[in-house]
């Protein structure tokens, strides 16, 4: 499929998605309006802010997630990167999960958008503060297999949901996936993980 079919097949699965909460509607309109107004929504080269993949990787309980500490940016966060023009992110989150964590076995468990987030990345070098819109996908892999870091971490580890309110300093973002997969697990979340 050509870049432009991937952009328009983006775009209609952005449309489809049911976000779960008032900050990821607001999302919504703004991923849309990005991806049918810029050729290049996918590319670094649009400064203002471009597309991000990434993987929200679950054990096969659903009771831990496999989180980076960002090495430039300092805090515990969920694997993905840039699309580097690439519109179809799920590849993209797939290519970002197997880069950065070393796994073999790594693959989608929910072929729909998981989960969509919009955030700022702060001036670094010669490049100028920007956002990042991520599209976020639900993916599984074996808890026994070893990671492997790579330099764009400071570390990489398996982490209990219960421990992720601690460790992100109640990071929405992070925190609004961990109630979506105890949701998808059949639970209700506890007390402690909402604001």
């Amino acid at each position: 499929m050509g870049s432009d079919a991937l952009r328009k097949s983006l775009i209609e699965e952005l449309n489809s998605y049911q976000p779960e909460d008032v900050e990821e509607l607001a999302f919504k309109s703004r991923f849309i309006a990005l991806v049918e107004n810029f050729e290049n929504a996918a590319s670094r080269n649009l400064l203002h802010g471009h597309l991000t993949g990434s993987a929200w990787i679950v054990d096969s309980d659903m009771s831990q997630v496999l989180m980076t500490h960002h090495a430039k940016l300092d805090r515990w966060l969920q694997l993905g990167g840039h699309a580097d023009g690439d519109f179809n992110i799920k590849n993209v989150a797939l290519r970002e999960a197997k880069e950065e964590s070393g796994l073999n076995s790594v693959r989608i468990l929910q072929p729909t958008i998981f989960d969509i987030d919009i955030h700022e990345i702060p001036a670094r070098g010669a490049e100028p503060a920007h956002e990042h819109f991520d599209i976020r996908y639900l993916i599984t892999a074996d808890v026994s297999e070893s990671v492997v870091k790579n330099d764009e971490s400071k570390a990489i580890s398996w982490i209990p949901l219960n421990q992720l309110n601690e460790l992100t300093a109640n990071n929405r973002s992070i925190i609004r996936m961990a109630e979506k997969t105890l949701m998808i697990k059949g639970k209700v979340p506890p007390l402690w993980y909402i604001d």
